[in-house]
């Protein structure tokens, strides 16, 4: 597990957390599709910048890149040998993002392309809510496509917050165990 994809259901699933954790339990550096993708005054990178960019570090020996966008999910599936997939109910992910946003107003998050501030409109909320339950079939159905072209990449689905939790404490364990002092 050294080439890490972190995705998730929807924005406010707790991804780039996730990612924060993981990385600093198994000493792998993160990297932030949203810090890649948008440009200070949230200007959108183009397609051929944000791949170019992924490209660059999926190139390295090891990594663990969260975030979703779709349109260049397989730059990182082709070279991850883990997907950690969250995947918590629709209220949750609304509720977190209004919550982040309350308590990053005026201020750009470190997971955030530089210069953009913590916004959040009704376009946004509307995303999440019309997006949830189709992500949640294409998912699926990638996870399945991986799977039966015989991936060897190693799946894991995590779908309420004690899971995320858990896996989380399992890998401190692991690395404690490897690391341990005889």
């Amino acid at each position: 597990m050294r080439r890490i994809m972190v995705i998730g259901i929807s924005s406010g699933v707790g991804k780039s957390t996730f990612a924060q954790k993981l990385g600093k339990a198994l000493h792998l550096n993160v990297y932030h599709l949203d810090a890649l993708f948008w440009k200070p005054g949230w200007v959108e990178a183009s397609l051929e910048e944000f791949s170019k960019a992924q490209q660059e570090i999926v190139n390295q020996r090891e990594w663990i890149i969260e975030g979703n966008y779709s349109n260049t999910f397989d730059i990182r599936a082709e070279h991850a040998d883990t997907i950690i997939y969250l995947e918590l109910p629709l209220h949750v992910c609304l509720y977190r993002v209004v919550k982040r946003w309350l308590m990053n107003i005026g201020r750009t998050r470190p997971d955030m392309g530089e210069g953009c501030k913590e916004k959040l409109d009704w376009d946004f909320m509307k995303f999440i809510f019309t997006t949830y339950y189709p992500r949640k079939r294409k998912m699926n159905e990638r996870f399945q496509s991986l799977q039966s072209l015989g991936s060897k990449k190693e799946i894991i689905i995590l779908r309420s917050k004690k899971e995320i939790h858990s896996y989380l404490e399992y890998i401190k364990r692991q690395k404690e165990l490897v690391y341990k002092p005889q």
